[in-house]
């Protein structure tokens, strides 16, 4: 299966300070490319903590477009690498708005 930046899916999330995972959702970050000649895709953490606001982090407005039951944030500060078939499942898509502030969440976080 194919995915584009801006899909939500669902994956074994690295921790950042063990070594351990959660399955949790995330966002596809990647371009189709990375995935269809490396077989890797980078996503970055959602999290439903919208009470702990940090550098990066993105309030997604439209959850029933992202396939997403509560109240939930792109967390650009936590990306990972995966390989494409450790993906679970798509559940959704960000809207066009929640798009651009993933957009302006990321750009906040990148060193070049």
């Amino acid at each position: 299966m194919s995915y584009r930046p801006f899909d939500v899916v669902v994956v074994p999330f690295p921790y950042s300070d063990r070594l351990a995972e959660k399955r949790r959702p995330a966002l596809v970050v990647s371009v189709e490319a990375l995935e269809a000649e490396l077989g890797r895709i980078w996503v970055t953490m959602i999290t439903s903590a919208v009470d702990q606001a940090l550098l990066g982090d993105s309030l997604i407005s439209d959850l029933a477009a992202a396939g997403l039951p509560a109240p939930s944030l792109v967390r650009a500060s936590k990306i990972a690498t995966l390989d494409a078939d450790r993906i679970i499942r798509r559940v959704g898509r960000l809207s066009p708005n929640d798009q651009s502030a993933a957009r302006g969440a990321l750009q906040a976080c990148q060193g070049f």
